[in-house]
């Protein structure tokens, strides 16, 4: 559940108190950009990593960053603080703007709208660790610029329904017969002790969570690639992980109803998993920005 205080244009409010204008290009075309990020023990997990992501996808949609680095840690530490502390995860918000009318090529001069609200972050339940997840494949009818994290997700929406239909966790994209990723997630396989992700570009988010997972891997001795995937590898992987700001890494243990490997979560996925818990207490004591 959200907890109850979200900063919106330089205040701190009630979020039920919260109001935009129905006239925000957020509302009427999507126009607006976002990330999403956790909080573990009142600290922000890579937020550095977050804040460069936030201002790329700016510049994807011609914006200029109406706050800086230090500005958004400010307020990432004083909402954190104000929604009691502890384990948390953000989402931060800027639209372009409101004007009176609606024009599909923007005036000049719009103020832009920077929301940013806290929900509660609870662990994986253990029974996912244990057991794994499944998923389902579908093709990517997703628009040209993956690369921007936009609110305009409607095709992420019903990608991901596809997997609830199904009695599954996530949805993997394929596109020309190659993986892209998850409809919320970004995609690995393990294939012969070798991690594989598809390369950064336009068809796919540059997943913040994806990246410590190869920071991870080359501290571990894990031999790790961004290389494209093909449909045929994916389907005949060891071992398939999904990677995400508020879950971190899940093993998908059963694809389209056929069990991924031995169908439980693999060794690699083990050792990446108790990597990742410890490089999150690693960081505890270290500054966020």
């Amino acid at each position: 559940m959200p907890l109850p205080v979200c900063y919106l244009n330089g205040g701190y409010l009630a979020l039920a108190d919260a109001r935009v204008s129905p006239l925000d290009r957020a509302f009427l075309f999507g126009d607006a950009v976002y990330e999403v990020l956790p909080v573990y023990a009142g600290r922000p997990f890579r937020l550095r990593e977050h804040l460069d992501r936030l201002a790329r996808s700016l510049d994807g949609i011609r914006m200029a960053p109406p706050l800086t680095h230090p500005a958004w840690a400010a307020i990432c530490a004083e909402l954190i603080r104000r929604n009691g502390g502890g384990d948390q995860y953000l989402y931060l918000q800027i639209s372009r703007g409101a004007e009176f009318g609606r024009n599909h090529a923007w005036p000049d001069g719009l103020a832009p709208t920077i929301f940013a609200y806290a929900t509660a972050l609870d662990a994986p339940p253990e029974r996912l660790l244990a057991e794994g997840v499944a998923a389902v494949t579908a093709a990517d009818t997703r628009w040209a610029r993956r690369d921007i994290k936009s609110t305009a997700l409607l095709a992420n929406v019903l990608l991901k329904r596809i997997a609830v239909d199904a009695g599954a966790y996530e949805t993997i994209l394929l596109e020309n017969g190659f993986l892209t990723e998850g409809s919320s997630t970004t995609v690995h396989i393990v294939e012969r002790g070798r991690i594989l992700t598809p390369p950064n570009g336009t068809h796919i988010l540059p997943g913040t969570t994806r990246d410590v997972v190869l920071e991870l891997a080359a501290g571990l001795g894990m031999p790790a690639e961004s290389t494209p995937v093909s449909e045929a590898r994916l389907r005949g992987a060891d071992e398939i992980w999904l990677a995400f700001s508020t879950r971190g890494v899940l093993a998908v243990t059963q694809l389209d109803h056929a069990a991924v490997g031995a169908g439980v979560p693999g060794p690699h996925f083990r050792r990446m998993h108790a990597a990742f818990e410890a490089y999150i207490r690693e960081l505890a004591p270290t500054p966020p920005l």
